[in-house]
């Protein structure tokens, strides 16, 4: 099986590489263009009301039976589409040029709600970590998740046939809320939208994303992977699911999904968009429904999966019946958005023009040049945290308490420790590499200092938080020497100058552990 993945890895990257080097410039009208714009914008819009009901319902097997997916209106209120809007504004308003520090100013002031990595991020952004390291580990232990694979379709909606501009944006907006795979994550998404507009075979566009993303990165094999298994078995993808489960769905980083069958990985749920291009085989409902029955973020999959078919098909080959709907709305704002449907599809637009110009294209009223262009990964970047072994709660023994604690349950009714007396300190003796301190952070927070082994952090815990931004992230460190440490909290009498409060809360602590193997991965 190896000698198979490796097989595929390095077919599509050379399949790419030779088209784009054997293909004259190609040309489309100007009316396809705006056509296949508006297929994956409105597919996106169908793809994640389908899935709205199921999203995180089902972890660690398939959806079975009826899926009832919410009217499309629920599109308008969905941050897969408007957190992309919020950088597409960027690039409207500060060019093509805009910089990683440009998409970061602009995140920091946003007051829609966020999770794992984007939360991170509002939340580094506003201490004052600055983009890129708003998304690096080291600040976010969020940065595999699957956040900037959800907000990258507009990339490669506006680089069609251009995967190397796709990959260079991503490069500049990816990086304020992801590293690594959660990177690539939208790279690979951005490379199939770019590829769509040129291919009508959805294996291929699959194996051209494939090719945006260093083929020895973990997202790089599980496409490979989901390639693979799929010409082994064709006609049953549920087959190829559970490969997937048994092999990918391991050890995820997140604390959500810690002992869990929850995975908000960027990189499991890319195979399922994967799938559902491959098992569709360009059929509309058919990739909907299989990487929406996949599970875990099944809203966000089948907008991704939907959307690059989107921009296959075109507007017009869109089902009649979505098409009404999307007329219904089409001048409709999306929340914390300046966009309706109309409004995105013309700045997508008017940027694509732009994109195919600066490539070395040409554009006239009635049709474009696009140049060819072959898909060129970035370099392997990886950082390794290590596989989740043990997790200490609050009211666990082996934690010890001085000062002045006190039992409390957190918003999820789970048991923690909370003062807000400095001084008060918590000491846990662990065996990893790394550790995460996990606590509900609010607008009420204050801040402690941490040791590990008798020796100060650089990073304090600080449990203050912005609104609407919600993370139990509260301190974290990796890359410790194998053996038996110690964590201590020691309580400020500071905090944030924008805190209610100087609250510390405490709700676990979880261990992480590298082997040999992952060591050797990361290098």
């Amino acid at each position: 099986m190896p000698t198979l993945r490796f097989f595929t890895l390095f077919l599509a990257v050379l399949t790419a590489a030779a088209q784009a080097h054997a293909e004259p410039a190609r040309q489309l009208s100007r009316s396809v263009l705006r056509d296949k714009i508006r297929g994956a914008w409105a597919a996106q819009m169908i793809g994640v009301s389908y899935g709205a009901p199921t999203e995180f319902k089902t972890v660690g097997k398939t959806i079975e039976g009826e899926i009832k997916g919410d009217p499309l209106s629920n599109a308008i209120d969905q941050d897969d589409l408007y957190v992309e809007m919020t950088f597409a504004r960027v690039m409207d308003s500060k060019g093509l040029d805009a910089t990683t520090a440009d998409y970061g100013d602009a995140f920091k002031s946003t007051k829609y709600k966020l999770w794992h990595a984007n939360a991170a991020a509002r939340r580094n952004l506003n201490r004052g970590i600055a983009a890129p390291m708003s998304g690096h580990p080291t600040y976010n232990l969020h940065a595999d998740d699957i956040d900037f694979q959800i907000e990258a379709d507009f990339i490669g909606i506006m680089c069609p046939g251009l995967p190397q501009a796709s990959n260079a944006f991503c490069d500049r907006v990816g990086r304020v809320m992801n590293y690594g795979d959660g990177l690539y994550g939208g790279m690979f998404i951005a490379g199939m939208y770019s590829a769509a507009y040129f291919e009508t075979d959805p294996r291929k566009v699959v194996e051209a994303g494939l090719a945006c993303i260093p083929a020895d990165s973990p997202y790089g094999q599980i496409i490979a992977d989901t390639l693979a298994w799929s010409a082994e078995e064709p006609d049953d993808w549920r087959k190829v699911w559970q490969k997937l489960e048994d092999k990918w769905d391991k050890h995820d980083v997140c604390p959500n999904g810690v002992h869990r069958p929850f995975n908000i990985d960027a990189k499991l749920n890319g195979a399922y968009v994967a799938m559902g291009l491959l098992y569709g085989r360009g059929d509309w409902q058919q990739t909907m429904e299989v990487s929406t029955r996949c599970g875990q973020d099944s809203d966000c999959n089948p907008a991704s999966a939907l959307g690059v078919l989107g921009a296959m098909l075109g507007f017009d080959k869109l089902p009649s019946s979505d098409k009404e709907e999307i007329a219904k709305l089409a001048d409709t704002k999306f929340s914390h958005t300046d966009y309706s449907f109309n409004d995105i599809v013309k700045s997508t637009e008017t940027r694509a023009l732009e994109v195919i110009r600066d490539a070395g294209g040409m554009v006239t009223d009635a049709e474009v040049t696009i140049p060819p262009q072959a898909p060129q990964p970035p370099e392997l970047e990886l950082w390794n945290f290590g596989i989740p072994t043990k997790v200490w709660k609050a009211n666990d023994p082996a934690w010890h308490w001085t000062g002045k604690w006190r039992d409390v349950r957190d918003r999820q009714n789970v048991p923690a420790k909370v003062t807000n007396v400095p001084g008060s300190e918590a000491t846990l003796k662990f065996n990893g590499t790394g550790l995460a301190l996990m606590g509900n952070l609010s607008e009420a927070g204050g801040r402690a200092d941490v040791y590990i082994d008798g020796v100060k952090s650089d990073l304090v815990a600080d449990n203050y938080i912005v609104p609407n931004t919600i993370d139990d992230d509260l301190w974290r460190v990796y890359g410790l020497a194998p053996g038996e440490h110690t964590v201590r909290l020691v309580v400020r009498s500071d905090a944030d100058p924008n805190s209610k409060g100087r609250r510390m809360l405490l709700l676990s602590a979880i261990a992480y552990q590298t082997t040999h193997a992952d060591e050797a991965s990361a290098k």
